[in-house]
């Protein structure tokens, strides 16, 4: 098998997802050293942290209808008949240079684009930012139709509640205590597409996550959780936007020998490596 300039074997370009990283990022699959296991207490306040976060999640999304369309055995991904379960190969399409609210934008009228477009908006929906008012409302605006931003505007203030701020460790305002650095960032895994027609598509993203405190004294510390987001988009002016969408638990794999990192430590990551811009 001949290798093409990237590096790839012909066979191998269908299996493979691009991501963009930051201007001077080191490989990101560079070999890690090998830690211990994460204690069975840490586990369980995890549990406890990831399901408030889904359920204020379910609760915003409530009433938005079925998160998933029926799919045919038709593999051509157009009009809305079904798509390959199969992986997308990169097509070369460069990810996008707009940006609406800090969030990426101007999403290509593709499939691709659709893809790409619901995993940068996951990494947005599941940020530290949904946490606080006034930057939940402007992710909410750049993310969604104007039809469909008003009413989940309001259901989400109403689920990040000063009580469900608090039982994740939070004041009122979404602050985090002092000394501390609250965190949540999700980045996606893999993406595929349940449907798609010329204006609509359904988008699961199986995503990774982070969350918790960081810092000393916190009784939340920053643990990993696994999701699968379900988008529906509609094309709506030049670009993808979110109709509705819902989150589920997992899949999630077998916990690897990782040392779990100190409270200062996490809290110097989280600050110090930005995120990504995704494209398929």
């Amino acid at each position: 098998m001949s290798l093409g300039d990237d590096g790839y074997g012909e066979d191998d370009r269908h299996h493979v997802t691009r991501t963009r990283l930051p201007e001077g990022e080191v490989d990101p699959y560079a070999p890690a050293a090998r830690r211990g296991r994460p204690s069975g207490r840490n586990l369980m306040t995890v549990v406890g942290v990831v399901v408030l976060l889904i359920a204020a999640i379910a609760f915003a999304n409530r009433g938005g209808g079925d998160s998933t369309s029926d799919s045919s055995d038709d593999a051509s991904g157009h009009g809305g008949k079904g798509v390959s379960t199969g992986p997308t190969a990169p097509s070369g399409t460069k990810p996008v240079e707009g940006k609406t609210g800090g969030i990426a934008s101007g999403f290509a009228h593709s499939e691709q684009g659709a893809q790409s477009a619901a995993a940068n908006f996951a990494v947005a929906l599941g940020g530290d930012g949904m946490f606080r008012a006034e930057s939940r409302h402007a992710i909410v605006d750049a993310t969604h139709t104007a039809d469909t931003a008003p009413a989940l505007q309001k259901k989400l203030d109403e689920a990040y509640s000063a009580d469900f701020l608090k039982n994740v460790g939070l004041a009122p305002d979404g602050s985090a205590p002092k000394g501390q650095t609250f965190v949540s960032r999700t980045v996606p895994v893999g993406s595929k597409a349940i449907d798609y027609g010329t204006d609509n598509a359904t988008i699961e993203v199986w995503c990774t996550g982070l969350v918790g405190l960081a810092g000393q004294g916190s009784t939340k510390p920053v643990s990993q959780t696994w999701f699968t987001m379900t988008e529906k988009l509609q094309w709506v002016d030049n670009d993808w936007k979110i109709v509705s969408s819902t989150q589920k638990q997992g899949p999630a794999p077998v916990s690897g020998d990782d040392r779990a990192a100190g409270a200062d430590e996490i809290a110097n990551a989280v600050s110090g490596y930005g995120g990504f811009t995704y494209a398929r």
